[in-house]
This record gives structure tokens, sequence and C-alpha cells, in this order.
């Protein structure tokens, strides 16, 4: 016949009462509290506001040395048109004077385009480039 296992015992601390019964007070302290700054700062919390105008691409690229920057287009865009520039430390809005593609000056760019434009201050990578 095969030899029994000896099953191992693990030895437990035991552990008072009262310390059990702290423990789980303290945390239904803390989450009551948690509870209620939630709560209020949902109510103290501002609503963001949507920038007016239709997403017409983002920014790629920024030429610090010539205020130029580079973006990809999602619909189609054209000199005269004014433009709003939303990043996060980015918030410019101006009228587009100057554009071009592989330094060839254009009047109109469309979807998918990857265009120069001529900007008044310092742009970001990611900023969001609106239509207004």
């Amino acid at each position: 016949m095969a030899a029994k296992k000896k099953k191992k015992t693990v030895r437990r601390k035991k552990v008072s009462k009262k310390r059990v019964v702290k423990k789980i007070t303290r945390k239904k302290v803390v989450k009551k509290v948690i509870k209620k700054s939630v709560k209020k700062a949902r109510k103290a919390a501002p609503r963001v506001k949507k920038v007016e105008g239709k997403v017409i691409g983002k920014v790629t690229h920024y030429f610090p040395h010539v205020n130029a920057g580079v973006i990809k287009l999602k619909a189609p865009l054209a000199v005269g048109d004014t433009i709003k520039i939303k990043g996060h430390t980015t918030d410019l809005t101006q009228t587009i004077t100057s554009m071009q593609i592989d330094r060839v000056p254009i009047t109109q760019g469309k979807k998918g385009d990857e265009i120069g434009l001529l900007v008044d201050a310092r742009v970001r990578g990611n900023d969001i480039v609106y239509k207004v």
C-alpha cells in the first residue's frame, strides 16, 4: 500500500477581537469620508466649455525659426479662413495668411493633406485645430 502523506498544518497568529473591530471601523470611516468628498467635488467641478467650431485637423510639428506649424487635415481648409488652435498650453485664434505643401504655396488644402501653416504664436504637437 502507498504511504499516506501527512497534511501540513499552518499556524495562524491569533488576533484579538479589539484589533479586528478597530480595523473594520477605520475602513468604514474612511469610506464614508471619501464618499462625501467625491459628492462635494462633483458639485463644485466647473463645466468644461466646448470649443465652438468644427475639428479640421491636428498639429504634428512646429518649426520655431520660421513660426510655422505642420497640420494634418481632416477637412478642407483655405486661405482667409479663421482657425482656433487649442491644446494643453495653447489657445490661439488667427486668420490663415499663408499655406504650403512641400514649400509650394497653395490656396486650399483638402482632407488628408499635411500643410505648412504660418502661425502667430508657438503651437505644439497634438494641438487640435478648429475652423471658427
